[in-house]
């Protein structure tokens, strides 16, 4: 009974994480950051259009009915006015900004039409410009913009508008549209748009608040009458830090260094009572290492949307990983955030001092072109624009937070940004192009620039090798027959090199000649007659060799009763090398020979080649082989010699047959080994994902309702009108605004928004929540900080720092808000402010998907630290059913839009189509399941258990308990966590897995492992 006790608290404690997410399933939630919806909500689960008319014998607006078009309300009220509810109001209706001057909340509005004309020509459904704009008919006019309506609620407005359009509603509605916008000669009145003030901080320290941080928070604490939480005991506040810094936890040996150095900390208590001087050592070596810069690289990289492929077939973006190590870079190093600013968006235009810093700035810019574009587009002025958007989405909402998208149809509804400001800020992207034009649209790519001596060498390299395959793009044109001519017979003096035909060949088994077809070596080839597998051989062997380097070829006639796997093995002075060669494909070169290789034979060594026909599953046809001398000094390119002379064809002997009628098969053969021999030698030239700047850059017109096809008057290259700066800090005349003048605008010291954007989203990473709530959006829709004055003050800090991203870091991990613990005083705490806005009490915060998988892999003892660098195999060309196996960190495995590694998904890791301020937060029962059930978790514990066998001989040896903890929780256990462990580990397994498995396993699956306290 004892027994079957323990055993029940352990399912407990291994279950005990998922009992919220199925709690939340009982009662039909889900649970997601601070916000609870029910789960497949839609408009008609909001609003039933259909009940007051089924209730009351009325419409919504409350006329009557009647009964003899009861039908038609009934159609109009169960297709019509959802539809239209559905996938119009947001953009035309009374309540907000009727677009293109459509009102379709009324049926006066509807029938009145917009600035295009009448919608409607009722019992015309073909005639009616509404019908034809969401059949997408006309080219011109698409609603909705974004997405077509499905083909059978198309259909129903075809049907409604045949039968006469049938609309009860009232004539009107709520009347003119409502100005809800700040307009932008009252930007000044949102706190975003203000200046950033310097916050009013005593600079005199005091025993209760001695950080600047402590003494804004602390204010707000006083006024509410709240108390703070103690400071964190020292083990939590060291895997914090860890987490928080690195994104991974302390190992067993880094939590041991830290608590004895927090414990020698003499005469201060607590070692992280006052930030001693051992918690800022901490700081300061986390701070230090390249984990640091993965760690707040990959926040940055989903503001940035970054991904490696695009959803469209999936197509990968090879080069997209440089981006990826640039921004890992510039976090290690703490390159001033504003540099970062101006290399993202014009590093292309700008100086450089040095060729490494020329590197970074190109690959920078590669934030530009991480869009997820749909590049099947046909309309390309469309797919440009549409490009563009993105760009201009991103761009708004990581430095500026701001939805400057929302002003592409219209000006923006809610923000001083009107659609002129956008077709400003278009204007300077869209001179540049992004993408390379044809059925489907492919991005750019652009080699990396070489220094001054390999650009010299590749160049006269490139010339060479252009002119070679000039000459071979000549001799082939000129050859009057196909390579591939039948019942060819080639004469051996007519071929370069070291030339072994069959009859020269050492033969074992019963090998028949034939001359059947093709273009054959000599007079005759060889084959098996597909039978005696393994018994049958063909050694070539030259009678001499000078040593050096030699390209060999295989010559062979193809046929479709080849065999596809016949063995062909080469011994050099290297040893052995094996190709396996598919006989019913046509040889590659000249249509005579395929190259086996680059191979050094020595003086008396072995040198020959040799062909059976092992497990060959058709004839095994053997013709020639060749060995071409290569490193010796090419001979110069010159016009190919009249030659003249006896050619064999069909077995007969034809003479002086002129050159130009007969392929010059010498001359071919010596270019094809120039060529390579030059493709060799030709430096690897690294490419980068990027956009190019035009020669020339325009004006674009205002779209009318975002149309491409609509123009309207020319809006001037420039920026948001409701941020102006100080003529000295004004980064160009708007006339003359390009992407640099861009970049220094956004990166200003003087622009309101672009310090406090990014002083929130730091304090965000490190606390759990930002003082403005909606970390992507500072616009008068966005939550309102918190804390002001702190924010101003952190934004300050962090332009006086020189925009140092670590200097922000060293400041909130050394306050008493970030040190507190997350248990609060009492309850009441808890009414007051349970969403801990105040920072009274430390933020309990799940960790990533990332910190989740690279914490399995670091008890596991399987981590690889490996420093950049692309981990997609070059092979790979699409992302669907991508395998990830890979043990190095999170942040290098490929972000592929199709394929994310299941962990990642179940733990919500960001939607890399748009740009992520800060993630949702999910508890579902998958979660659990996944942690539970997921073979690469079950292999991460299976892999632990054996690294700690391979550590302590005796598995219920206490030691191993107390060591499972510290990797996975960084504490000892309790005493009655650790006598249930060992109870646990004595018992016979039920479930055929080893138990010290399963109690990793259960470690890693329980919310101690997945949580900061």
């Amino acid at each position: 009974m004892q027994v079957q006790i323990y055993r029940m608290a352990l399912r407990v404690f291994i279950a005990g994480f998922c009992v919220l997410a199925w709690a939340d399933l009982a009662v039909g939630q889900v649970i997601t950051g601070t916000d609870t919806v029910q789960p497949g909500a839609s408009v008609s689960d909001v609003s039933d259009p259909l009940e007051s008319t089924r209730l009351g014998g009325q419409g919504l607006d409350g006329q009557d009915l009647g009964g003899e078009d009861s039908e038609a309300i009934e159609f109009f009220e169960s297709h019509i006015r959802p539809a239209l509810i559905q996938y119009c109001y947001e953009c035309h209706s009374a309540e907000t900004e009727a677009s293109g001057g459509l009102l379709l909340d009324s049926r006066q509005g509807l029938q009145a039409g917009g600035d295009s004309g009448p919608a409607l020509v009722e019992g015309h459904a073909q005639a009616s410009r509404l019908l034809k704009a969401i059949s997408y008919e006309d080219t011109k006019l698409q609603m909705p913009p974004d997405q077509q309506l499905p083909p059978a609620v198309v259909d129903k407005f075809s049907q409604w508008i045949d039968a006469g359009a049938m609309d009860p509603r009232s004539a009107s509605a709520s009347g003119p549209p409502k100005q809800t916008g700040l307009a932008v000669e009252q930007a000044g009145d949102h706190w975003a748009y203000r200046p950033v003030a310097a916050a009013a901080v005593d600079i005199e320290l005091s025993a209760g608040a001695p950080h600047a941080i402590d003494r804004l928070i602390d204010r707000q604490l006083r006024d509410a009458q709240l108390e703070t939480a103690p400071l964190a005991n020292d083990s939590v506040l060291i895997r914090r830090l860890y987490f928080d810094l690195t994104g991974l936890p302390p190992t067993s040996a880094q939590l041991a260094r830290a608590l004895d150095h927090f414990s020698q900390q003499a005469g201060s208590g607590p070692a992280n009572s006052s930030a001693s001087q051992a918690y800022l050592n901490l700081v300061e070596e986390l701070l230090s290492t390249p984990q640091y810069g993965e760690h707040f690289a990959r926040k940055w990289l989903d503001v940035a949307r970054f991904a490696e492929s695009i959803t469209l077939r999936g197509f990968v973006l090879p080069e997209a990983w440089r981006y990826r190590d640039y921004v890992i870079s510039a976090f290690t190093q703490d390159r001033p955030f504003d540099v970062m600013i101006r290399e993202q968006i014009a590093g292309d235009l700008l100086d450089a001092d040095n060729l490494s810093e020329r590197h970074r700035q190109l690959i920078a810019t590669g934030f530009l072109a991480m869009g997820n574009t749909n590049l099947e587009e046909q309309d390309k002025a469309q797919l440009e624009m549409d490009y563009v958007d993105e760009q201009l989405e991103v761009i708004g909402r990581a430095f500026l937070g701001q939805t400057i998208g929302c002003a592409r149809c219209h000006d923006h509804k809610f923000d001083p940004i009107p659609t002129r400001d956008y077709y400003a800020l278009a204007g300077i992207l869209r001179s540049a192009t992004a993408m390379e034009h044809s059925n489907v649209s492919k991005w750019i790519e652009q080699p990396l620039p070489l220094s001054a001596e390999l650009t010299s060498k590749f160049n006269e390299l490139s010339a060479r090798l252009e002119t070679v395959e000039q000459e071979i793009g000549t001799l082939k044109k000129q050859n009057s027959q196909k390579l591939s001519k039948r019942n060819e017979l080639i004469a051996i003096d007519r071929l370069p090199g070291v030339v072994v035909d069959n009859p020269q060949a050492t033969l074992v088994g019963d090998w028949v000649e034939s001359s059947f077809s093709g273009r054959i070596i000599g007079t005759q080839y060889i084959h098996d007659k597909d039978e005696l597998k393994g018994q049958k051989t063909a050694t070539f062997e030259p009678n001499s060799l000078a040593p050096g380097e030699y390209q060999v070829r295989l010559a062979y006639t193809a046929g479709t009763n080849r065999a596809t796997n016949t063995q062909v093995r080469i011994f050099s002075a290297e040893g052995e090398a094996t190709v396996i060669v598919d006989q019913t494909r046509e040889p590659p070169e000249e249509g005579s020979w395929l190259t086996l290789g680059k191979f050094r034979f020595e003086q008396d060594g072995q040198a020959f080649v040799l062909i059976s026909n092992d497990d060959s599953n058709g004839h095994v046809v053997v013709d020639a082989v060749q060995f071409l001398a290569l490193g010796k000094r090419l001979p110069a390119i010159e016009p190919s010699a009249t030659h003249s002379g006896d050619v064999l064809t069909d077995g007969q002997v034809k003479t002086s047959v002129p050159a130009v009628a007969k392929l010059p098969e010498q001359r071919l053969a010596e270019l094809s080994a120039m060529k390579q021999s030059l493709s060799e030698q030709l430096p690897v030239r690294s490419m980068y994902l990027t956009v190019l700047e035009n020669q020339h850059a325009q004006d674009i017109p205002i779209h009318i309702r975002g149309d491409v096809h609509n123009l309207g008057e020319l809006a001037p290259r420039g920026f948001l009108t409701a941020i102006q700066l100080p003529a000295p800090e004004r980064a160009g005349a708007p006339q003359a605004a390009d992407r640099v003048a861009l970049a220094q605008w956004l990166s200003s010291s003087q622009n309101p928004l672009t310090a406090r954007v990014y002083a929130n989203r730091v304090w965000a990473w490190l606390m759990g929540q930002g003082i403005v709530a909606s970390i992507d959006n500072f616009g008068t829709t966005g939550a309102l900080p918190s804390h002001p004055e702190l924010l101003d003050y952190l934004a300050r800090e962090l332009v006086i720092s020189g925009w140092s991203t670590k200097h922000l870091v060293r400041l909130i991990v050394q306050s008493q808000a970030y040190r507190r613990s997350i248990a609060g005083p009492d309850a009441r705490h808890q009414q007051i402010d349970p969403a801990n806005t105040l920072y009274w009490r430390g933020q309990s915060r799940r960790l990533s998907a990332e910190a989740i998988r690279d914490a399995m892999l670091s008890v596991s003892g399987e981590l690889d630290l490996e420093f950049g660098g692309s981990s997609i195999p070059a092979e790979t060309k699409a992302d669907y059913n991508y395998r990830h196996q890979s043990t190095r960190r999170s942040i290098y495995q490929p972000v592929f839009r199709n394929a994310l590694p299941e962990l990642f998904e179940a733990f919500d890791f960001a939607d890399t189509s748009v740009s992520t301020g800060q993630r949702a937060r999910s508890t579902v029962a998958t979660q659990g399941l996944v942690l539970l059930n997921h073979p690469w978790v079950t292999a991460r514990a299976q892999a632990a258990a054996e690294r700690l066998r391979g550590i302590y001989s005796e598995h219920s040896n206490p030691e191993l308990i107390r060591q499972l903890f510290t990797d996975c929780y960084s504490r000892a256990p309790s005493e009655i966590e650790l006598s249930l462990c060992l109870e646990f580990l004595q018992q016979p397994s039920q479930t055929g897995q080893e138990p010290l498995t399963v109690l990793v396993h259960t470690l890693l699956a329980a919310i101690d492992f997945r949580y900061l306290e």
